[in-house]
């Protein structure tokens, strides 16, 4: 594999960066007791962003880049900034979003762009092609990578990936869901005892 830094900076900074924060709402959001304020819609909601991010992350680590990369990536990061907006908007309604969570959002929201904008530096002929300009055609195919990232790279990266936020997310999930279902059997708990209770009381 070609030793570029704006691939170091990718694989070794950026990358990190984008865990460690998501990371870091997790724990956000388990201090203002998500469960039993805005819930389990809020965490679908991250799963969601989580999914906006994850596929061009995918698409960058297994396939050639080109033009139709790079605008899979562009439009994710659009679609992920409308769901950010709309998670923030929802999350306030019901819990208290500190200052340091907010502070988390602007990696959140601001570590794809970086990405792309290092991708974009490092195919910057198919990014051209993509406007229509330069003389290299632009391509749309799926091709596998000529030159693989390092096996143990992507190894330690997906287990990064499980253990600090798909786990944490999923875990955040349930809580919700269990919350929520507490909720409903205490409302209707009352209701449904009470013909017991009437038949006892009968003469």
């Amino acid at each position: 594999m070609s030793i570029d830094p704006t691939l170091t900076i990718l694989m070794y900074f950026v990358l990190p960066v984008w865990l460690a924060a998501g990371f870091a709402d997790w724990l956000c959001h388990r201090a203002t007791r998500i469960e039993s304020t805005t819930g389990a819609k809020e965490s679908v909601i991250h799963l969601l962003m989580f999914a906006e991010v994850g596929l061009p992350l995918l698409a960058a680590i297994f396939l050639e880049i080109n033009a139709g990369i790079i605008l899979l990536m562009i439009v994710a990061f659009f679609v992920h900034e409308a769901t950010a907006l709309w998670d923030v908007s929802y999350a306030v309604s019901g819990r208290n979003v500190t200052p340091f969570e907010q502070h988390v959002h602007s990696f959140l929201e601001l570590v794809p762009l970086m990405a792309i904008l290092l991708v974009v530096a490092r195919h910057w002929t198919q990014f051209l092609a993509l406007l229509g300009l330069g003389s290299e055609p632009a391509r749309f195919g799926l091709t596998a990578k000529s030159e693989p990232l390092p096996v143990a790279y992507i190894a330690i990266l997906f287990a990064l990936i499980l253990l600090f936020e798909l786990l944490p997310y999923f875990e955040e999930l349930w809580r919700g869901l269990r919350a929520r279902r507490r909720s409903a059997a205490s409302a209707g708990g009352p209701a449904s005892a009470s013909p017991h209770a009437r038949g006892r009381s009968s003469p």
